[in-house]
């Protein structure tokens, strides 16, 4: 169960810190990869892309660590998600720069969607909203079913997004992929995770609490 009293530490306005912890990685990637992102008319082997892919991999693991650090100080907490998949990003950041190859950052997001997703239907069929735990955030007032329902359904939508990556990297190249996070996987992030405000409301959650949800997918 989330611990009540870290939740009170929180600052107000710790939804939008949360927003920043959780999506301002990706964000670093997305502007330092095209920062050193080459010229296709001259990139012909596309050596500079692989370069520009290794130097926003770089900016996404200090990123990700600084996030980290922030929800630390900030927070007075790191949820278990956010630790695993800060490790999980550690891990394939690191095959990508030294193996020179886009492949592993490319299908992280597919691990860590796989992994998140897996656990919290596992949950779910065990009776145990794992969400709850992985967050370690307590949302007032919401009842042990809407923590259930939150975890079935964000369980079914990494799969669906370990599914989507697996399409997309397959088709697009590196840097229409790269967009596709941007502009395609985060827009589907906030619209599923608002779209469940209604349901959090008629199971219990306190209306000071709205501005407060922060069940956003890990970093990507």
């Amino acid at each position: 169960m989330a611990d009540p009293a870290a939740a009170k530490e929180a600052p107000k306005g710790a939804g939008w810190l949360n927003l920043a912890i959780e999506y301002g990685p990706i964000l670093c990637f997305f502007l330092v990869y095209h920062h050193f992102s080459p010229d296709k008319k001259t990139d012909a082997v596309g050596a500079g892309e692989v370069f520009a892919v290794v130097r926003g991999t770089i900016g996404f693991m200090v990123a990700a660590i600084v996030a980290v650090g922030i929800s630390l100080v900030k927070l007075k907490r790191v949820s278990p998600m956010l630790m695993l998949s800060t490790a999980l990003v550690m891990l394939f950041g690191a095959m990508t720069i030294f193996l020179q190859d886009p492949f592993w950052i490319k299908v992280k997001p597919t691990a860590i969607y796989l992994l998140f997703g897996i656990s919290l239907l596992v949950g779910v069929l065990r009776g145990k909203p794992l969400l709850r735990t992985l967050l370690h955030t307590a949302f007032e007032g919401l009842d042990d079913a809407g923590w259930m329902i939150l975890s079935r359904n964000w369980g079914w939508f990494f799969l669906f997004f370990a599914v989507l990556n697996e399409v997309l990297r397959r088709m697009l190249s590196t840097g229409d992929w790269i967009s596709a996070k941007l502009w395609l996987f985060m827009p589907l992030s906030f619209l599923f995770t608002f779209a469940h405000m209604p349901m959090l409301l008629r199971h219990g959650l306190a209306a000071e609490e709205e501005g407060e949800v922060a069940t956003h997918p890990p970093h990507e």
